[in-house]
């Protein structure tokens, strides 16, 4: 029996999608995937994604990170991000912290997928992901692309090599594709994300594409990318590492013939659908953070924007917190901590904590509870805190993974 897509009770699905099983592609699209030799490990580690459309439009967001890697340097620079066609993408090296070198080996990736895809340069996106400061052999790259790109495919086989193409250390598959009832027709949204640690956007080692057969104008699909993305992948900590790669890319094919026309009905119903489809992804991505038994949602809620925030953050970042999330353990004075480490010389401050529903914190102090109820309340899957600061007017959430063991494990023998 698989599993559904949408399995968060922290993600509002709207009625007017419907998931689609395998996670095909829309049409108009085709993908496909290669072993280059990239991974040590062996096995898929080059892909290549194609809109067969010449008037696709896309949008583009990507990590704020001060040593932004040259594959998201060379895609700022040289492609036309709202008329993007196809993505060359590769895992097992983030060709990062590699300099000029590392420049032309992007660009060499930017001319292979363009031949590959029958498009110019300029509409290629290039992404790399895994080890940071080695030397990507762009040998292996190319004929990588060459190969991936004989066989794309609109095949559910294509979106699936293309998928275990561009992971590193995730454990599981991050892929979904939904219908969408607008008011013109059905449209389809699919989308294929990877990312397990260095999760911390600010726009994880994080890629994600998404991929639609509505008519969408490149202003629109601008507009709607960047307002999902805030509450998605933003949303989203694993260990607070900006990674050097974050990339997410929005494609609109067209093939339905369905226009979403900015400041309509359509745009709001795709909207809500595409964040539902992001916000899910986000939460896979916490969920497979490196080792991760739980994820965690924090919603902070009080009269201070920059306070509100700052609180979010540094509570989902906390090791402390993030321990006691791996454990079962619903050690709120480690809340209490990060809030009063969030704001400094604020004491006594009246902040309420309430984890699952149980009010463990009022106004700066311990209330009665039973703690063995709490315990079992927080000994699943999915947990949530919820603080209260003075005033009223902000709210934020984070979604965070518990911190292990094997998170240890992982990022202690990653290049060894």
């Amino acid at each position: 029996m698989s599993v559904p897509f949408f399995r968060s009770r922290w993600v509002d699905v709207p009625d007017s999608v419907t998931e689609v099983p395998g996670a095909p592609l829309p049409n108009g699209f085709r993908a496909g995937g290669a072993a280059a030799g990239i991974k040590p490990s062996g096995g898929l580690d080059v892909g290549l994604l194609v809109s067969d459309n010449d008037d696709t439009t896309s949008a583009a967001r990507f990590t704020r990170s001060g040593s932004a890697a040259p594959p998201v340097l060379v895609t700022r620079e040289r492609a036309r991000l709202d008329a993007l066609r196809a993505v060359a993408v590769n895992s097992g090296n983030a060709n990062a912290a590699t300099g000029r070198q590392g420049m032309d080996e992007a660009a060499r990736m930017q001319g292979a997928g363009a031949m590959m895809a029958r498009t110019t340069e300029d509409r290629v996106a290039v992404c790399s992901t895994g080890v940071i400061g080695v030397q990507l052999d762009g040998n292996k790259t190319v004929r990588g692309l060459l190969e991936a790109g004989k066989g794309l495919t609109a095949d559910p086989d294509g979106v699936a090599t293309f998928q275990q193409a561009i992971m590193t250390t995730d454990l599981f598959e991050k892929r979904g594709t939904i219908d969408v009832e607008l008011p013109d027709g059905t449209v389809r949204i699919a989308a294929q994300c990877k990312g397990a640690g260095m999760i911390s956007p600010s726009h994880a080692t994080m890629l994600c594409f998404i991929e639609t057969d509505a008519v969408v104008p490149a202003e629109t699909a601008d507009l709607l990318l960047g307002v999902c993305v805030k509450r998605s992948f933003d949303r989203a900590t694993v260990d607070g590492q900006l990674s050097t790669n974050d990339t997410t890319l929005l494609l609109c094919g067209g093939a339905s013939g369905v226009v979403v026309e900015s400041e309509s009905q359509a745009e709001l119903i795709f909207g809500q659908a595409l964040d539902a489809l992001l916000r899910q992804l986000a939460i896979d991505l916490c969920r497979d953070g490196e080792g991760a038994r739980r994820v965690g949602r924090v919603t902070v809620r009080g009269g201070h924007g920059p306070n509100v925030e700052r609180v979010a953050r540094a509570i989902g970042n906390s090791p402390l917190v993030k321990t006691a999330l791996y454990g079962g353990d619903p050690n709120w004075g480690r809340i209490a901590q990060a809030i009063g480490m969030a704001l400094p010389d604020t004491a006594p401050l009246p902040f309420d904590i309430t984890i699952e529903d149980v009010a463990v914190c009022v106004a700066g102090n311990a209330v009665r509870h039973d703690e063995d109820d709490l315990v079992q309340r927080v000994s699943g899957d999915e947990v949530e805190y919820a603080i209260t600061l003075p005033g009223d007017g902000f709210e934020t959430e984070v979604f965070f993974s518990d911190l292990g063991h094997e998170y240890i494990t992982i990022n202690a023998e990653y290049t060894t």
